[in-house]
C-alpha cells in the first residue's frame, strides 16, 4: 500500500481577504515539502487589512503561483491527500489552481477518511497532543503535515523498516 499523503496550509483570513500563504505537503517517501507563497494580485484588495501577514515578505520570498502549480503536478498527481479538517483547505487549494487556470492534481479528503479506527474528535485532540508533545507551533503548516505523519505511522499506514 502506497504511503498517504497530507497537506497542509497556513492562510490569511480578515474580513476582507482570504489567502494561502503557506503550504507543505509530504511525498511518497514520507518526506516533506514546505514552500511560502507568493499572492496573486487579485487577492489582495487595495487597502485590505492584512492583520499581521508581512505582504512584502511573501512577494520577495513566496514562490510564484504557477511554480508552485506545476510542483504540487510532479509530486501529487492523482492522489488523495488528506489534511486535518481544521482550514478551508478545498477553497485554498482552489485559489491557488485558479489563479493559474489549471486544475489541481489530487483529491482532498479529511485525515478521518484515512483513518477510520478513531472519532474525528479523537484525531483532532491526538493531532493537538502531538504538536504540544513536540512543541511545534501548530500555525506552521510543516508542523501540520509532520503531526498527521506521525498519527499514520502510529496507525501502521507506513512500512516499518
Amino acid at each position: 500500500m502506497p504511503a498517504p499523503r497530507f497537506l497542509d496550509i497556513e492562510y490569511c483570513q480578515t474580513d476582507d481577504v482570504l489567502f494561502p500563504v503557506a503550504m507543505a505537503w509530504s511525498l511518497e517517501d514520507g518526506q516533506m515539502k514546505t514552500v511560502v507563497i507568493a499572492p496573486a494580485d487579485e487577492w489582495i484588495p487595495e487597502d485590505a487589512d492584512l492583520g499581521d501577514i508581512d505582504l512584502l515578505y511573501l512577494e520577495e520570498q513566496g514562490v510564484p503561483l504557477i511554480e508552485l502549480a506545476q510542483e504540487l503536478h510532479q509530486d501529487l498527481p492523482d492522489q488523495t491527500v488528506y489534511v486535518d479538517g481544521m482550514d478551508p483547505d478545498e477553497i485554498l487549494v482552489d485559489l491557488i489552481f485558479t489563479a493559474v487556470s489549471m486544475d489541481a492534481p489530487f483529491e482532498i479528503a479529511g485525515i478521518e477518511e484515512l483513518i477510520t479506527t478513531m472519532p474525528r474528535e479523537d484525531l483532532d485532540d491526538r493531532r493537538r497532543q502531538l504538536l504540544s508533545d513536540e512543541g511545534l507551533e501548530p500555525q506552521l503548516p510543516e508542523n501540520g503535515v509532520y503531526a498527521l505523519l506521525l498519527i499514520a505511522r502510529e496507525e501502521g499506514l507506513f512500512d516499518q523498516t
